[in-house]
């Protein structure tokens, strides 16, 4: 096949930062996705309506022109988190979803929650009305290792929760192990999972064999290569309850490299042509549009977008941008470490 035609997709995690870093990165997502579930994780957080509706202006703000994009915003869940502005701002239809972020457990993750039982009250409302709750799906115990942590909140976190509060509409985000992918699968209540662009194409081996690569680094960090094909099995196979979210996350170069450097992984500019060649290699092209375009409207019980995407394969690989430039500094784009002779391809 030398050229696929979908729905033009959306990505359900992205991270936009704010101030010049927004208007830099923002149009790499705007080219290619209708929609995109905006993360909350600001410096200040995005814990009220009026917060968010602020921070939807600025976004807005900075789509350029003739680019059609539509923001859906989302509430930082805190112990402090008033149940009432949650439900009106979902109600109001400005906020999408509430985003839970284990205390400590990525990038501006400070303020969030440290015991569930705080943020009950809010859980609660959030079943009555079907409000979606995104979660970061990691506990943050230090005498848990790393690449355990994932499997240990289904355990702790997210099985008693939907024991307690079945109605409720989850997302485990980012998910990165067989487990997880098992754990939605096997799933009879309203649980979904997103599944990121870096997550199927790259294992451990990426940024640990060799010497210490950086910018493959990413929370949760990718895990052993059985995992990785977990996740791309999820992914194939149609099932709508697995659907795409980058989480896409810009830091600077001088970020990413310093002593204690950032996690995230810059993949917006590359998503669709990553995805296309890896859905083409598993023989799944016909699967690709599902994941992409159409899984994520059903569980957000949102319309599919109207508009299409073309995708066109080349002979030759296709040379995506390794960086782009930002008034903070530098933004290295994702490396998939393999050819891609896939590209979204405006008109064909």
């Amino acid at each position: 096949m030398q050229k696929l035609t979908i729905k033009r997709p959306d990505d359900w995690h992205l991270h936009l930062r704010d101030g010049e870093m927004l208007k830099a990165v923002l149009p790499h997502t705007a080219q290619d996705f209708g929609r995109a579930i905006i993360m909350p994780n600001l410096v200040p957080p995005v814990t009220t309506t009026k917060m968010a509706e602020a921070y939807q202006a600025r976004i807005m703000a900075a789509v350029p022109q003739g680019m059609d994009f539509t923001p859906l915003m989302v509430l930082y869940l805190t112990e402090d988190t008033d149940p009432a502005d949650v439900r009106a701002g979902f109600e109001s239809g400005l906020i999408t979803a509430v985003k839970l972020y284990p205390a400590g457990a990525t990038t501006n993750s400070a303020s969030g929650v440290r015991t569930m039982e705080n943020v009950m009250p809010v859980l609660e409302v959030m079943a009555e009305i079907g409000m979606p709750l995104c979660v970061h799906g990691e506990v943050t115990d230090s005498d848990i290792d790393i690449f355990d942590r994932e499997a240990v909140f289904i355990d702790r976190v997210l099985d008693p929760l939907g024991v307690r509060l079945p109605n409720l509409r989850v997302v485990f985000e980012h998910i990165t192990t067989k487990q997880a992918v098992d754990y939605v699968s096997q799933a009879s209540r309203a649980l979904a999972a997103t599944i990121t662009t870096h997550h199927l194409m790259i294992n451990r081996n990426a940024y640990l064999a060799g010497g210490i690569k950086p910018h493959y680094y990413c929370l949760p960090v990718a895990k052993r290569e059985s995992h990785r094909k977990a996740l791309v099995a999820a992914a194939t196979s149609g099932d709508p309850r697995f659907f795409l979210g980058t989480d896409s996350a810009p830091h600077t170069e001088p970020n990413k490299l310093q002593a204690c450097g950032c996690a995230g992984i810059f993949t917006a500019p590359n998503t669709m042509g990553c995805l296309a060649q890896l859905f083409e290699e598993a023989q799944a092209l016909d699967k690709l549009e599902g994941f992409t375009s159409l899984h994520g409207p059903a569980f957000y019980k949102l319309p599919v977008n109207d508009a299409e995407m073309t995708l066109v394969r080349s002979d030759d690989p296709v040379r995506y941008p390794e960086t782009i430039e930002t008034a903070d500094g530098p933004v290295m784009v994702f490396d998939p470490l393999c050819p891609i002779h896939w590209k979204p391809v405006t008109g064909a």
